[in-house]
């Protein structure tokens, strides 16, 4: 090769890669401004610029219309978020002093009332506190739905949350003549103390509630991810068809059409076991009680 050719190859080559380097700078650089787009997108702060009518710019310019067009969504979405807070607020403040002011009288007419009268106003009282029960409840599992109350779970031992979650509902066990057993443990989880006392309480009244006869015990263990308490009872059991819908939205089985409640306080267990990184679980069989177990996790 002469040296005429040995010079063009050497331009060619310094072009090539004069080329490369050209284009991966360019690529480079639209990377670069794809994550500063995502990067505010993310922070939510981000503004369309003005893009050329390349074919790299175009795909810039597609996804600058995308992420204005989930910033606005995401404004609507707290917009509607806050309405949702500011209703929840007015209904809860709103339906206090009523519902309270209902009880009283009901409580004065039952003192006050003929004797033949008192199962009426004795009626219109259980219905009164089953209307406040079930306003409290959904009061509650809205506000954790649309984040209002927000979970704060911290290490701790499960036992004097249990013991205190348990002597809430031994009156309420010794007027059906259950034994209400609380075993010892020893056991810790991250957990919200309060809420987790909540979703406890709710387990345990309603073994307490579908268990004729017998005792409800109350227990927890350790595992290596998670911890369990589980709330046992003596009662007739859950037919397997009805295990998987429990945990639903004012779902109420076959054998709570005579007792009291609405459907709302498993789905408030499920709800809070769900807000702090864990989840609850029924095994049953007819006939054979049943067995609540709340997963919450060690770490």
């Amino acid at each position: 090769m002469t040296g005429a050719g040995y010079g063009l190859l050497a331009v060619l080559l310094l072009a090539s890669a004069a080329l490369f380097l050209w284009n991966r700078w360019r690529m480079r650089r639209l990377l670069r401004r794809l994550d500063r787009m995502l990067d505010e997108a993310i922070r939510g702060d981000f503004r369309e610029e003005a893009f050329d009518e390349t074919l790299l710019s175009a795909v810039e310019t597609k996804l600058a219309h995308y992420l204005g067009a989930s910033a606005v969504s995401a404004v609507h979405l707290r917009e509607e978020r806050d309405k949702i807070k500011s209703l929840i607020a007015d209904i809860s403040h709103q339906t206090k002093t009523p519902i309270a002011n209902v009880l009283l009288y009901t409580q004065l007419l039952e003192e006050q009332a003929p004797e033949d009268c008192r199962a009426c106003t004795a009626a219109l009282g259980e219905q009164a506190r089953k209307l406040q029960s079930l306003i409290e409840a959904l009061v509650k599992t809205s506000r954790l739905e649309t984040g209002v109350l927000v979970l704060h779970p911290r290490p701790g031992p499960l036992g004097p949350m249990l013991e205190a979650a348990a002597g809430q509902l031994v009156p309420r066990a010794a007027e059906k003549g259950l034994e209400l057993v609380l075993e010892p443990t020893a056991v810790e989880a991250v957990f919200d103390p309060k809420w987790t006392a909540e979703a406890v309480c709710n387990l345990i009244d309603n073994a307490v509630k579908y268990t004729p006869a017998g005792r409800v015990t109350v227990s927890a263990r350790a595992y290596e991810l998670f911890a369990r308490v589980d709330v046992e009872d003596t009662g007739p059991g859950i037919p397997e068809e009805e295990l998987a819908k429990l945990f639903q939205r004012f779902y109420r089985g076959g054998a709570a059409s005579g007792a009291e409640g609405v459907g709302v306080g498993l789905y408030l267990v499920r709800q809070i076991a769900q807000g702090q990184g864990g989840y609850v679980k029924a095994f049953s069989q007819p006939g054979k009680g049943a067995k609540f177990s709340l997963f919450l996790p060690r770490n």
